[in-house]
């Protein structure tokens, strides 16, 4: 990728592109309305579909074309460098649980592969997270035994596959990689054989909790639901500030065909290099290559030079794998929460019937899948054992939270302010295919100047809570710092939690 070029998208959508589904038109009545058809929503639907209850499922979009869509797809239980944090925060059974929850997820989803005969190019592989410099051995060391500890088949070794020696790695065998959209469309296709329904590209504007509960679309429709599932990603709807304890991440992906004799034979990450993770996937009828995928470079949206990071990640690729042929480039983007475990159960303290999972924290494949294993439970009243890990109404973690807290909140607060005061070019200077935010008599405009020369402008301030956006122009959209909404060039919503548009303006 080179400075001017823009990404090309995700090879996953292009590849599986799926059939458009019917938005709703009509108000509707049902047992369970999942809001977000990403790998959480759909997993969460479909078990409850099987478990006989009647399910609609509103997606703004299209089915898994927002963070799902643009993942590296990888399906393990090994999250980095999570267990050994996860036994000092959380205690060894916390650990386990966390652990089992994600591995009970993982071959559960391997049932449904075989059940159902989806041809989604799953492939059993090894793990690791690795690293390169010595000094960091010992952490490795720890991770391996805490993993180990916790039931995962993990162990530490010095040698893999890549093409570059490592100082250490955690190894943790028998994962999974897969194509995540021809897994959900099959998903899709069997919550519809059960009688669910699943729209597409119905905005979801209000939540009424209640006995029922009501949900508000963009098109007048009315859900009536005796449960709902919040499962944007962001959640939508945040009775419970969520999004104080969620930090939005941006990561970029690089993809191509590689010889297959370059395959390194495994899923690899390492926190080191602003991380850096590779898989690799099946590509063409002949065996001769398959397809490499690169993620790296992480940084709060609307922040940093994207298309610099895109050039970095893009020479790093070429360099370790110099057979590449890159021709595709994306990008992801992640909620870390603040005390390292998702947040899935219930929307809020008060919340009988409404729930949410989010903050995967870069881990959504097992997440989600673990989620919907968890949310059925709840709402069908069966047990769950790692119901109190995940519930987002967890207290015990205040202390623990408390200086990723704060250094969010302190970070949130310098961009409310701090974006204010930053000089403005003018907009005569925006040279095609630029955007900056600009002042004007009538205050900041985000405004963006096409290939032929006109000017857009919309106003500057997120729809969410009043943040500043800022221009991503090898993505050409505008992002929010503080929470990570995103908009097109003309203020339409591209990703949440900001559901309105920003507002058209004139220069």
């Amino acid at each position: 990728m080179t400075e001017n070029q823009q990404v090309s998208g995700s090879y996953w959508l292009q590849t599986a592109p799926g059939g458009r589904r019917a938005a709703l038109t009509e108000d509707l009545d049902v047992d369970v309305a999942v809001v977000g058809a990403g790998i959480a929503g759909l997993c969460t639907a479909r078990e409850l579909a099987r478990a006989g209850k009647s399910v609609a499922v509103l997606e703004a979009g299209r089915i898994a074309a927002g963070v799902t869509g643009h993942t590296t797809a990888k399906v393990t239980a090994l999250h980095t460098l999570v267990y050994d944090k996860l036994r000092r925060t959380r205690g060894s059974e916390g650990a386990r649980l966390y652990a089992r929850s994600q591995s009970e997820a993982i071959e559960h989803t391997a049932r449904i592969v075989e059940e159902l005969g989806v041809d989604c190019e799953w492939e059993r592989r090894s793990a690791y997270t690795f690293v390169r410099d010595a000094d960091r051995v010992d952490e490795l060391r720890a991770e391996a035994r805490a993993a180990r500890e916790a039931g995962l088949p993990a162990s530490f070794v010095t040698e893999t596959g890549l093409p570059f020696p490592v100082a250490g790695a955690v190894e943790v065998t028998d994962q999974v990689q897969f194509h995540p959209l021809k897994y959900l469309l099959a998903l899709a296709d069997d919550i519809v054989a059960h009688g669910g329904r699943v729209h597409e590209d119905t905005t979801v504007l209000g939540l009424e909790e209640g006995s029922p509960c009501r949900l508000s679309t963009a098109s007048g429709a009315t859900v009536t639901a005796r449960d709902v599932v919040v499962a944007t990603h962001y959640p939508v709807f945040d009775r419970a500030l969520l999004f104080t304890r969620l930090s939005p991440r941006r990561e970029l992906v690089v993809a191509g065909p590689l010889p297959a004799a370059q395959d390194p034979g495994g899923m690899y990450i390492t926190p080191e290099e602003n991380t850096r993770s590779v898989r690799t996937a099946p590509y063409g009828e002949d065996g001769t290559h398959r397809f490499l995928v690169v993620t790296g470079e992480h940084f709060t949206p609307g922040t940093g030079d994207a298309r610099a990071l895109f050039d970095r990640l893009s020479g790093w690729a070429r360099a370790h794998f110099p057979g590449v042929e890159l021709t595709h480039s994306w990008a992801t983007q992640d909620n870390d929460p603040t005390d390292t475990v998702p947040l899935v159960g219930p929307l809020h303290p008060g919340a009988r019937h409404a729930y949410v999972a989010t903050g995967f924290g870069g881990w959504g494949m097992s997440g989600g899948m673990m989620a919907g294993l968890l949310l059925t439970a709840q709402i069908t009243g069966a047990p769950c054992e790692w119901s109190g890990l995940y519930d987002p109404r967890r207290l015990a973690s205040a202390v623990r939270e408390a200086p990723s807290f704060l250094k969010h909140q302190a970070q949130v607060a310098r961009h409310f302010v701090g974006d204010r005061l930053r000089p403005a070019p003018p907009a005569e200077a925006l040279p095609p295919g630029e955007g900056a935010v600009v002042r004007t008599e009538s205050g900041r405009l985000a405004v963006y100047r096409d290939d032929d020369g006109a000017l857009h402008a919309v106003s500057a301030r997120c729809t969410h809570l009043g943040c500043l956006v800022d221009f991503n122009a090898a993505e050409r959209a505008w992002e929010c710092p503080c929470h990570g909404s995103r908009f097109d060039t003309d203020g339409k919503v591209v990703q949440g939690p900001a559901t309105r548009p920003l507002e058209r303006r004139d220069l």
